[in-house]
């Protein structure tokens, strides 16, 4: 199975990068599954329904979010009727919409995307390690489902890498979102785990993580309150991991980084 992920999307910019590399992305690599993390496509801050159309319009299958998912209130009342809009699934009990779910990919096999946000420096959700567990302990890979993919949110690359570690061999593929910096330790694992500490992110990269440089520079030179921060807006970077799986056993056969448009250098598959 072909299998993209894309990392934070931010802002207009992020979007533009959307609308003009993933539709070709997803012809010519064949893609079976595309999962794109969407929680800053809205001016930098969470996500809307109107940009989930679009983003499945152009060849998302599922997107994730994180941190960000509330910023934009409507979407707490939208959120529990899109299966395929994930916040991280360890929100405590009663929180609106899912944290997993199982997907029919484009060669008809069965896709199972886990999302889950990391506890270090982050706010005080409930344990992301066991709240995968659970999921996994109903589903298996390579037997309830070919392909088993999860989006771990969080600020530290140890959490991100113990979580790679800890699964290994039992999911497909684990990648890191949050910090939009992409991380050249893209890999497979010794148990066969496709990984990567940060996909990095769609968004410009002549910014501070997506955002204005003024205004956030600003913030650490002096120390003093600024205004709202606000998406930087040249040409984004679509930023990414390519995952190929075995059909059986649905562990990684290759892993290869996406970086298309935009400042950083390119990277695509021939």
């Amino acid at each position: 199975m072909k299998i993209l992920f894309v990392g934070d999307v931010v802002g207009k910019s992020g979007r533009n990068a959307i609308a003009a590399h993933l539709p070709g992305l997803r012809e010519r690599l064949d893609l079976d599954f595309v999962v794109v993390n969407g929680e800053n496509a809205a001016h930098g801050f969470g996500i809307t329904d109107k940009i989930c159309a679009s983003f499945y319009q152009l060849g998302a299958d599922v997107i994730t979010t994180g941190n960000h998912v509330w910023d934009q209130r409507e979407i707490m009342n939208y959120i529990g009727g899109d299966p395929k809009l994930l916040r991280p699934l360890n929100y405590p009990d009663g929180t609106p919409g899912n944290g997993f779910g199982i997907y029919q990919a484009r060669n008809g096999k069965k896709v199972l995307v886990i999302h889950a946000m990391g506890r270090l420096f982050m706010d005080p959700l409930d344990d992301p390690f066991s709240g995968v567990e659970q999921v996994l302990a109903k589903y298996r890979l390579g037997a309830d489902v070919q392909a088993v993919l999860v989006d771990f949110h969080g600020e530290a690359s140890s959490e991100k890498l113990s979580m790679g570690h800890v699964l290994d061999g039992r999911v497909s593929a684990v990648v890191g979102t949050h910090t939009h910096v992409p991380t050249a330790d893209y890999q497979i694992l010794v148990g066969g785990t496709a990984y990567q500490t940060d996909l990095g992110m769609t968004g410009d990269y002549d910014s501070v993580i997506g955002m204005k440089k003024r205004t956030a520079s600003e913030r650490f030179t002096t120390k003093l309150p600024q205004g709202r921060l606000e998406p930087a807006e040249g040409e984004a970077t679509l930023c990414g991991l390519y995952v190929e799986t075995d059909d059986i056993t649905g562990l990684a056969k290759s892993v290869a980084p996406i970086r298309v448009g935009g400042r950083l250098s390119q990277a695509q598959m021939s």
